[in-house]
């Protein structure tokens, strides 16, 4: 079979076959814990709901404009103005079917083949990908001083006359870290210094920590909307635990938003108009339903450090925000795959390999479900790496023994 070779250099999401995995799992009745997922266990905002109900019991369902509804773009302006304190017109403004389209279409209007996208590492697993769908060279920048924290120095280094584009996620996923403003400032100064783009993934910038502050990168644009290379992505899944709605956007100048919109409308057309409702019920409504699930993630965060400082030999550095931790289990196994697929086979646990995100070693391990989940998973792990484990497990009724070193 002929296979392109764009098709053929992708492979499969590890987060998503994770979530594959985890769900045939509980079908069969195994006890398994989620510990990589992706998304938080709380019900989507009532004002999401009603909205769309709204719209669903008119029985009007019909197809959106490709670029958003009039409405959700005006969402999208307020949540700009409010959060941002950047005045924006419907044409600055695209409505995607999830944040991560939104990144994807802001790729393929703007790469070439053989351009270069430059990335933190530890990175958003998608991202070499996307990258590579657009026929052009991730190039992941490491701190060189062994951090989650890369200075302007490790990324002017690894800038050459192809880079085109920068991808600043913060808070950042996996590691959970929050980039300094001076260092969100540099980089800002140094895009428009040298003409490229500037994509900052804020898909988490609600769901911090401990008063952490995310820098504004509007606050270090001197260029005006219009002339500047400044792409500002958000979305309701994470904020809202709104993951299966897929509705997020873009910000940027009108020529660019326009380009974009017109490889959406040949790709998927304008997104659901009932899930456009549904995000413009969450935005437009009761913010404290935000607040509310940010103190239980950073509550959450709590205890899994709490936990995981138990376990000698595993390094951890305290998440600022999202809910995931990027944990240094390079002690026990410096091979995340097997380290991944060794407590999945032994006590049904799932944490993400850390090469997937351009750390080996590591594990990511998500913090957004249940405490239950989170003590009685790190639990099984420790039984499972150290040695000084007992030797029987019980797990509900099963007793596991074991049998390896």
């Amino acid at each position: 079979m002929s296979i392109s070779l764009i098709g053929s250099g992708i492979g499969e999401s590890a987060t998503l076959k994770l979530n594959e995995t985890f769900s045939i799992l509980k079908a069969k009745g195994e006890p398994v814990i989620h510990l990589g997922g992706g998304e938080p266990k709380s019900m989507a905002p009532f004002d999401a709901i009603t909205t769309a109900a709204g719209l669903l019991n008119s029985g009007e369902i019909r197809y959106a404009p490709v670029d958003g509804t009039i409405e959700m773009k005006q969402a999208i302006i307020r949540y700009t103005a409010d959060f941002y304190n950047k005045i924006v017109d419907p044409e600055n403004v695209i409505a995607s079917s999830g944040a991560k389209q939104a990144i994807m279409v802001a790729m393929q209007a703007i790469l070439n083949p053989q351009d270069e996208v430059i990335f933190m590492a530890p990175y958003y697993v998608s991202y070499p990908e996307m990258v590579k769908l657009c026929g052009a060279i991730p190039v992941p920048v490491y701190a060189e001083n062994g951090t989650f924290y890369p200075t302007i120095k490790d990324v002017t280094q690894n800038i050459t006359s192809y880079t085109k584009l920068i991808i600043i996620n913060s808070p950042n996923n996996p590691t959970g870290v929050v980039y300094s403003a001076k260092f969100i400032k540099e980089v800002v100064e140094l895009c428009e210094e040298k003409g490229i783009y500037l994509l900052m993934d804020d898909i988490y910038h609600r769901l911090i920590f401990d008063n952490v502050k995310v820098a504004n990168p509007y606050d270090y644009v001197k260029k005006d909307l219009e002339n500047s290379k400044l792409i500002v992505i958000n979305g309701v899944s994470k904020q809202y635990a709104m993951t299966g709605f897929r509705i997020g956007w873009a910000v940027a100048n009108k020529v660019l938003i326009k380009v974009m919109s017109n490889i959406q409308g040949h790709q998927t057309s304008g997104p659901s108009i009932v899930l456009q409702k549904a995000a413009i019920g969450a935005m437009n409504g009761i913010q404290s339903y935000v607040e509310s699930l940010r103190l239980t993630l950073e509550n959450n965060r709590n205890v899994l450090v709490q936990y995981l400082k138990t376990i000698d030999g595993v390094k951890v550095v305290v998440p600022q925000g999202t809910f995931y931790s990027f944990v240094d289990f390079s002690a026990y196994n410096k091979n995340s795959t097997q380290l991944s697929k060794l407590l999945l086979d032994k006590v049904r646990v799932l944490a993400v390999p850390g090469v997937e995100f351009g750390g080996e070693g590591f594990l990511r391990i998500s913090f957004c479900g249940s405490i239950k989940d989170i003590t009685e998973g790190i639990e099984r792990i420790k039984w499972v790496i150290d040695p000084d484990s007992s030797n029987e497990l019980f797990i509900g009724q099963r007793k596991l023994v074991r049998d390896w070193k």
